[in-house]
């Protein structure tokens, strides 16, 4: 979601949420996206433009991107291999081979 647009910690979290992802202890999420900045995997600055308190807006930074790019693609290497599996384990074939076992 960062790649898309800069977001404080609690709207991230409701985001995912929306997205199917299930709502995670803030403690946890928050010590989650720290840990990430001190990877520096994001970045932080503090937001005084709005009404209310001050708020952490996150950023993925250059580093970020170039992780995530590379889980994408570790992803979708996956996802084929997985594909070609239960392509292979569906196929008449195989169905014929386990009906004779």
């Amino acid at each position: 979601m960062l790649c898309q647009w800069s977001s404080y910690g609690y709207e991230l979290m409701e985001k995912l949420a929306a997205f199917g992802l299930q709502m995670m202890n803030p403690g946890t999420f928050y010590r989650t996206l720290r840990q990430m900045e001190k990877d520096g995997m994001v970045s932080s600055t503090w937001d005084t433009s709005v009404a209310g308190p001050v708020r952490r807006v996150y950023s993925i930074t250059q580093a970020g991107e170039v992780y995530l790019k590379f889980w994408a693609d570790s992803l979708n290497q996956y996802q084929k291999t997985m594909n070609t599996f239960f392509e292979l384990y569906t196929s008449p074939m195989a169905q014929h081979k386990q009906e004779d076992d």
